[in-house]
């Protein structure tokens, strides 16, 4: 069984380097997916959100779900899997982006990008939650497609980034509370105030 998944993922990832990569669409996707590269968009995305009180929760939520990737994914999840890059194993399979010094397993990429698009879907008007969903499918997929992920790498790296920002929103939604409480305690009640 590990066999035959080892031989789809690697089977995948030739088949979009022979039918699918072309002059037109090569450049737009190493883009999007330099995009993501550090979280850099996300990380912009999460800074404006902080600046702006109307949404500095949700982006006190988006900056708590990127050190979650980050520790998670980056820290734990590569090193504990080692997993090699694919066009380390696949013979014929090139890649077309700086090469990757970590490893391949889970996709950083697709984490920190659903982590945060999933939160900013949940918690922000249509007309931002749905581009950036958008954006954060087009930044996984892209990691197929220059040939640095194997598809399984790409799909953890979607569900883990869905797990961390509910986790996220959690946390901080709870630590918003306990603020809030401490800020109604410490503030007079009308009827102790001095008249």
């Amino acid at each position: 069984m590990v066999d035959f998944l080892m031989n789809l993922d690697g089977n995948i990832l030739l088949f979009l380097q022979e039918n699918v990569r072309n002059p037109v669409m090569t450049p737009i996707l190493r883009l999007i997916t330099t995009l993501g590269n550090g979280g850099a968009i996300w990380i912009v995305l999460a800074v404006l959100l902080l600046c702006l009180p109307r949404t500095r929760k949700v982006g006190c939520m988006a900056a708590a779900a990127l050190i979650g990737t980050l520790l998670i994914n980056n820290m734990i999840l590569k090193n504990l899997v080692a997993r090699v890059r694919p066009y380390e194993v696949i013979e014929g399979l090139t890649y077309i982006v700086r090469r990757p010094v970590d490893f391949s397993f889970p996709s950083g990429h697709a984490g920190c990008s659903f982590a945060v698009a999933c939160i900013m879907f949940r918690r922000l008007p249509g007309k931002y939650g749905i581009p950036a969903l958008i954006l954060a499918m087009l930044i996984a997929l892209s990691r197929l497609y220059v040939g640095v992920h194997y598809p399984s790498d790409v799909l953890f790296g979607v569900i883990s980034g869905i797990v961390i920002s509910y986790g996220a929103e959690a946390i901080v939604n709870r630590l918003w509370r306990m603020r809030y409480i401490e800020k109604a305690e410490e503030s007079p009640r009308p009827d102790q105030e001095e008249e």
